[in-house]
């Protein structure tokens, strides 16, 4: 797959468990079935935007199902940073996603 200096959308399951009253993954094997997907689109020197999302918020926000946890553990499963935004849309979304550089992983 020819994805060498792209933006790839990736949409990921990572609808993980955390345990009871904490920010604490209980159970991180979605993020880490996505792990072969990503480096492959590392190595070939993709920028990665990944969509998710935690619970079923119904088109409210609220603040425990943010997925900063989430991004924190995938960052340490990756063994670099990723890019975390507070909304999904919008221009001050697509402007982090053109600044970001390649190979980096913006969630």
């Amino acid at each position: 797959m020819d994805v060498e200096g792209r933006t790839v959308l990736v949409r990921v399951d990572y609808n993980v468990t955390f345990r009871p009253d904490t920010t604490e993954i209980s159970d991180d094997s979605r993020i880490r079935a996505t792990l072969p997907t990503l480096e492959l689109l590392k190595s070939r020197n993709a920028k990665i935007v990944l969509c998710s999302h935690l619970g079923r918020p119904k088109g409210r926000v609220i603040e425990e199902l943010r997925m900063k946890p989430v991004a924190v553990r995938l960052a340490n499963l990756l063994k670099q940073d990723v890019i975390s935004t507070r909304d999904c849309v919008g221009s001050e979304v697509s402007d982090l996603v053109s600044l970001a550089p390649q190979n980096s992983v913006v969630m």
